[in-house]
C-alpha cells in the first residue's frame, strides 16, 4: 500500500510540475532560459520537485522504517507553501482551464496528500527538537539565492520578498516570520510524534 500511495501522489506531483513548466514556457515573453531560471525561483516550485522526487524514491526503496526526518521536513515544507497560498496568494489571481487544475494540485492538493503520506509512514518516534536547524538549511539557501538573484535580475517571485519593493530590511523581517512559524510548525510535528 505504502508504494502504491507513492506512486500514485508522485504521479500527481509530476503531472502539475510538468503541465505548469508547458504552462509558463507557453505564455512566456522571454527566452527560454529565464522563463526557466524563473520557473525554479518558485518556493512552490522546488518544494513540489522534493515531494515528487521523495514519493518516486519511496516506490522502489525497501520498506524498512528508519527515519531520518526527511518526510516530516518535506511535509513541512510543502504545507508552508499551502498555507502561505491559502492565506496571502490565492486572492492576487484568479487562473482558468488547466492553470486553475495545476495551480490546485500545487498548492492544495499535494500538501494534503504529502500529509496523509507524513501520517502513514513517517516514523514519528524518532523525531527530535535537534533536527530543526537541519531542517531549515532548505528554507534558508532559498533565500539567499532569492536575493543574490533579485539583486542583478530585479525579479523575486514573491510579493513579500521583493526588495525592491519592500526594501532589504522589511524583506528580511518577512522572512525572519516566516521561519518562526516554520520553526513552530516542526515543532508541533515533532510533538504530535512525540505523542
Amino acid at each position: 500500500m505504502k508504494r502504491i500511495s507513492a506512486l500514485i501522489f508522485s504521479s500527481i506531483g509530476w503531472f502539475a510540475l510538468i503541465a505548469q513548466f508547458y504552462l509558463m514556457m507557453e505564455n512566456s515573453v522571454m527566452s527560454t532560459t529565464e522563463t526557466t531560471i524563473r520557473f525554479f525561483s518558485y518556493f512552490t516550485i522546488l518544494t513540489n520537485l522534493i515531494v515528487a522526487i521523495y514519493l518516486t524514491h519511496e516506490i522502489f526503496k525497501d520498506n524498512s522504517n528508519r527515519s531520518s526526518g526527511n518526510l516530516t521536513a518535506i511535509t513541512i515544507y510543502i504545507l508552508i507553501v499551502g498555507i502561505i497560498y491559502q492565506i496571502i496568494l490565492r486572492q492576487l489571481w484568479q487562473p482558468t482551464g488547466l492553470q486553475k487544475v495545476v495551480d490546485e494540485l500545487l498548492h492544495s492538493v499535494t500538501p494534503v496528500l504529502t500529509l496523509f503520506y507524513w501520517y502513514l509512514y513517517e516514523d514519528k518516534k524518532s523525531l527530535q527538537y535537534k533536527m530543526i536547524p537541519k531542517w531549515t538549511v532548505f528554507p534558508l539557501l532559498y533565500l539567499i539565492f532569492i536575493l543574490i538573484r533579485g539583486s542583478f535580475s530585479n525579479f523575486y517571485p514573491y510579493f513579500f520578498i521583493d526588495v525592491n519593493a519592500l526594501g532589504f530590511t522589511q524583506t528580511l523581517m518577512n522572512a525572519f516570520w516566516i521561519l518562526v512559524f516554520f520553526v513552530g510548525l516542526s515543532m508541533l510535528f515533532i510533538r504530535i510524534g512525540k505523542m
